[in-house]
């Protein structure tokens, strides 16, 4: 074997394995036994956690750089500060803007998948935010460069991104909406409702569709009111529907959080950040999608105070989801690993720790926080101080 994990409690698919290591050879888990021996060993304290290494289903950007950017050069500096965090696995997610830039955007994307670069955490595929979106809730998108659902334009960028394209958000009241979600899961492509004010009956019309997810749940949407339930009612009670959350403490307030998760549960939840460039970086003025954003104290909002993103860690979010709703954490981190990975289609690779998958593997602190992260085998993060061979 190549590497040997031992010391943690290991949250793997069968359950939490205690005395246990874990062993990895050519990328892959290959054993999970109490005596192993390899040529590598790094070894944690007790108290500390293996999990499945998170994906990220929505970020736009980390470390200055944004997918928008559209060179290697940003999606490598993207794909090292989210290993930073835990996350093996992300949608670099686009935001509505010219039709060129999206092009440019996904070109680029393309190439760097195609590269086969192996540092940092995993591009595996796009999330296309927009411009399929509706003028009244584009939160911090571009409202001059909606345009409406288009199949045409739908194929186009798949072609141009060789099928990466995994998930889009749109506003299923949209002229053409149903017909575009009707392509989307023809196509095997993840129909996403967000930036909407869909009514109940749009919402429910667009789940009927095909639409199996719901984009920041609560934000930017047309939430409840009891004469008109809305998007947002229409999410939660729908079973066809994984919701994200934001969970840095300003997109959702923590009620809110214990409300989606008593209704969703964790099998339906999947955990974001919805990250923009500032994040690993200081308070300061930053652009996103063409637009200034200012960051202070955590929150990046537009000069009119709309939301802009965040500069949340996926790491924070599962800390936060423990302390929102008191669950443990390994139903956190399903919400940040297996989730998304079933939703991918790629949880025969990823999103569980079980001999046979990819090691994408974290090492958590006691208090949870990230001290090295393992992509495919290799570590790609690590704070070597808390570690001994």
């Amino acid at each position: 074997m190549d590497l040997i994990l031992s010391g943690p409690t290991i949250y793997a698919e069968q359950g939490a394995l205690v005395n246990t290591m874990l062993g990895i050879e050519s990328g892959k888990i290959f054993a999970l036994d109490q005596q192993l021996q390899a040529e590598e060993k790094r070894h944690f304290p007790a108290n500390y956690h293996i999990v499945p290494g998170f994906i990220d289903m929505h970020v736009h950007g980390a470390n200055g750089c944004d997918v928008m950017d559209a060179n290697s050069d940003a999606l490598l500096a993207i794909s090292h500060a989210l290993a930073a965090e835990g996350t093996t696995g992300f949608l670099a997610t686009t935001m509505t803007a010219d039709v060129t830039e999206i092009d440019s955007a996904l070109l680029a994307v393309r190439d760097f998948v195609k590269s086969n670069v192996k540092k940092g955490a995993a591009l595996l595929g796009v999330h296309l935010e927009g411009p399929f979106l509706a003028a009244t809730k584009m939160g911090a998108q571009r409202g001059d460069k909606i345009i409406p659902p288009n199949i045409e334009l739908m194929r186009h960028w798949q072609t141009l991104s060789a099928n990466l394209i995994k998930l889009v958000t749109l506003a299923p009241e949209q002229p053409h909406a149903l017909s575009l979600i009707e392509y989307l899961v023809q196509q095997h492509i993840i129909a996403s409702i967000g930036h909407t004010n869909a009514t109940f009956a749009e919402t429910t019309a667009a789940i009927a569709a095909g639409c199996s997810h719901a984009t920041h749940l609560f934000n930017a949407m047309r939430g409840i009111h009891q004469r008109e339930p809305g998007a947002v009612t229409a999410a939660l009670l729908s079973s066809a529907i994984t919701a994200e959350l934001i969970l840095d403490g300003v997109h959702l307030h923590p009620a809110i959080v214990e409300l989606v998760y008593r209704i969703k549960g964790r099998e339906k939840i999947a955990l974001v950040t919805d990250a923009m460039r500032a994040k690993c970086l200081s308070d300061g003025c930053y652009d996103l999608g063409g637009q200034s954003v200012q960051v202070r104290n955590g929150e990046a909002k537009l000069a009119d105070g709309t939301l802009a993103g965040s500069v949340l860690t996926m790491s924070s979010a599962i800390q936060n989801m423990m302390k929102f709703t008191g669950c443990g954490l390994g139903d956190a981190v399903k919400m940040a690993a297996e989730n998304p990975a079933k939703l991918l289609g790629i949880f025969d690779q990823k999103g569980s720790i079980a001999v046979g998958k990819d090691a994408d593997l974290v090492v958590l602190s006691e208090s949870y926080q990230v001290v090295m992260t393992v992509r495919e085998g290799e570590i790609c993060y690590q704070e070597s101080e808390k570690i001994k061979t």
